[in-house]
């Protein structure tokens, strides 16, 4: 049985945190460094760019595995590295081209392996949720960012539901803009992905 905590002893409990900074901290403040992200929107909406957008910020702080199990080598994940200049942050940041969640523990149980790892997406993860639950606390040092298919305002799936009111950042992506949902939330609470496909997007809503 785990110790209870005093208040006292909360305040000073030490935590890791990313220092973000600029358009980040505003939209995000300074998450802690572990956990489990999730991110989800419908097709077309910049989910994409704004994750790849996300891996290349966070490669400065520590490196980060990619598992790329929708799309996985394809070329138009090729373009979308092209987009976000990916090459820029070189090694800090690797590709795996659709390795199964088996594959992907054993590779995570070596010493000195990634801490950020990307899991797009949820449903080709082919998790249910208590295999989730078994997989991320097996790395309580990791940070775990999962992305998911929407279907209107909703994660496609009921484990995809479950993982998103577990993650402790949750990141909703329309028109090329990304709002935190939870917990942490920077003094704006949103992240402009692409200005041009935003003000587009946006003022045509306002227009209607």
């Amino acid at each position: 049985m785990a110790r209870a905590l005093s208040a006292n002893e909360l305040s000073n409990k030490k935590y890791q945190l990313f220092d973000f900074k600029g358009d980040w901290m505003e939209a995000f403040g300074n998450p802690e460094m572990s956990g489990v992200w999730f991110i989800w929107g419908n097709s077309g909406s910049g989910k994409t760019t704004f994750t790849l957008q996300l891996v290349k910020y966070l490669s400065q702080f520590d490196k980060v595995l990619y598992n790329s199990l929708e799309e996985a080598t394809s070329y138009t994940m090729k373009l979308a590295f092209g987009r976000v200049n990916m090459q820029e942050v070189g090694t800090h940041v690797q590709l795996l081209a659709a390795e199964p969640i088996k594959e992907l523990i054993n590779r995570l149980d070596k010493r000195q392996s990634r801490r950020i790892v990307v899991i797009d997406s949820i449903q080709y993860a082919r998790l249910n949720y208590p295999k989730y639950q078994d997989f991320v606390e097996r790395y309580p040092n990791k940070l775990f960012i999962f992305t998911s298919q929407a279907k209107g305002m909703n994660p496609v799936s009921r484990t995809a539901e479950q993982v998103m009111f577990d993650a402790d950042l949750k990141i909703w992506v329309e028109g090329h803009k990304a709002f935190s949902k939870g917990r942490y939330i920077g003094t704006s609470g949103e992240y402009t992905i692409w200005d041009e496909g935003a003000e587009k997007y946006w003022g045509r809503l306002e227009n209607q």
